[in-house]
């Protein structure tokens, strides 16, 4: 009987009802001619309800189940189905309710409501997009069923709760991988790069497209075959990159609910990935106040999981990062000139100038490259047109923090140190582009 009156709720249509029933009543009281009536609705209402409940609890049942990838990926759409099997001989209107992992903060969960047939089977899909790496815990899926008279329903609880970790953008590093195996990154924003200098190893003839350096264009093969047809030449292999993340306190600033650290991570996922694809080797090495996680740089398929296991534990600090101990480090563990793509973030020239000098000593031995983040809300003020006082001072504010980034990026450069200042949302795209740019111009 517990378990029977548990599962029993009633729709608000049958509220609904019984408050005009009710008001008859009420009205039945200053003129009798309605009370007869109101006695026979609320016996039909009470009889239709006793139907009701009938037809649910005897007609059938609902099976549910979750369905999903083992591995969530961060900041990216992934689908979650979910496998419903109606049971019952009647028609039957299902609203269900999957509990999300409280790191959504979804006041209402997942709430949908489905019309079955008898015997129906069907799928419902919905997409999460999670925004921190870590284990995620689903919980129950709650169903209630209710007939087409709608006056009450009956609550199924399908018992799932499932965990599945979020690992950092593994969506996006494929997206990426197929377009490199094709050359074709240019259909995701990678820019076409023109080579500045050619290797000694001839490749292939191939058709001239827009970006190709004319002067690998090859007369002869263009004569037989009526079109341009241009010399290719193989890029050097099996050079060193790796991403250097800081994981101050610096990189906790949120951006689109994401933090510039995983920004900075789902960034060098893709970027080791397309650098293996590309038969160079990528490393990864992080640091907060104290030393963190070292990779070697390999260019084995197995390297870029081993770099994702890494990164799914990495998390910020509140401290200061010592970036003379990563450079110690760095100086010790990789002696081969290598390409460092350093994700950090400087909000003032003040806190550059503290790190220059180490900075500029790991440039005398690696080609070093600062990748550090525009702010895009101070990028909107500035954009925006002001109409008081208030807000013109505001834009002030912002303008002199955005000019002030601009001039540590040309400091920067005036010591030999590439720079990326990049909005959080692009910065995949551009750490790909600037690393093909460093490729097609044998910098390394």
């Amino acid at each position: 009987m517990r378990k029977f009156l548990s599962s029993l709720f009633f729709h608000s249509r049958f509220f609904y009802i019984a408050t005009a029933i009710i008001l008859l009543f009420v009205v039945g009281y200053f003129v009798p001619v309605f009370l007869p009536i109101s006695k026979i609705l609320l016996l039909l209402l009470i009889l239709i309800t006793i139907l009701d409940i009938f037809l649910l609890y005897k007609s059938g049942t609902v099976f549910v189940t979750r369905s999903m990838s083992e591995k969530l990926s961060n900041g990216d759409k992934n689908p979650i189905e979910l496998y419903i099997e109606s049971r019952y001989t009647i028609p039957i209107t299902l609203e269900v309710i999957d509990e999300l992992p409280e790191q959504f903060q979804f006041r209402s969960d997942i709430h949908a409501k489905l019309d079955f047939s008898p015997n129906m089977k069907g799928m419902y899909q919905y997409d999460v997009t999670p925004k921190k790496r870590g284990e995620y815990t689903f919980g129950n899926i709650i169903v209630f069923v209710r007939s087409k008279l709608s006056l009450v329903k009956k609550k199924f609880i399908a018992t799932t709760p499932s965990t599945v970790a979020v690992y950092p953008s593994y969506i996006q590093m494929r997206k990426y991988e197929l377009m490199a195996i094709s050359n074709r990154l240019t259909d995701y924003g990678i820019k076409k790069i023109r080579k500045t200098g050619q290797s000694n190893e001839f490749d292939q003839i191939k058709q001239y497209i827009p970006g190709d350096d004319y002067r690998t264009i090859n007369w002869k093969a263009t004569a037989r075959s009526q079109q341009l047809m241009v010399n290719q030449y193989t890029d050097e292999k099996s050079q060193q990159i790796y991403c250097i993340i800081d994981k101050g306190r610096t990189m906790k600033m949120p951006f689109e609910g994401m933090t510039l650290l995983d920004y900075a991570i789902n960034a060098t996922v893709s970027l080791a990935n397309v650098a293996i694809v590309k038969d160079d080797k990528a490393g990864l090495v992080t640091f907060s106040n104290r030393a963190g996680a070292f990779v070697k740089a390999d260019k084995k398929r197995i390297q870029t999981k081993k770099i994702i296991e890494v990164l799914y534990n990495q998390k910020s600090s509140f401290k200061e990062s010592s970036y003379e101990l990563v450079t110690g480090s760095l100086l010790s563990l990789i002696p081969q000139r290598s390409l460092l793509m350093f994700f950090t973030n400087f909000e003032t020239s003040f806190g550059m100038q503290r790190q220059l000098p180490y900075l500029k000593m790991l440039a005398k031995r690696h080609l070093v490259v600062v990748v550090f983040f525009e702010n895009t809300e101070l990028h909107e003020i500035t954009t925006s047109v002001s109409t008081s006082t208030e807000e013109i001072y505001t834009k002030a504010i912002a303008e002199s923090f955005e000019l002030e980034k601009k001039l540590i990026v040309k400091e920067l450069q005036q010591h030999g140190i590439l720079t990326l200042l990049v909005q959080p949302k692009e910065l995949t795209v551009s750490v790909i582009n600037k690393y093909l740019e460093i490729k097609s111009r044998r910098l390394l």
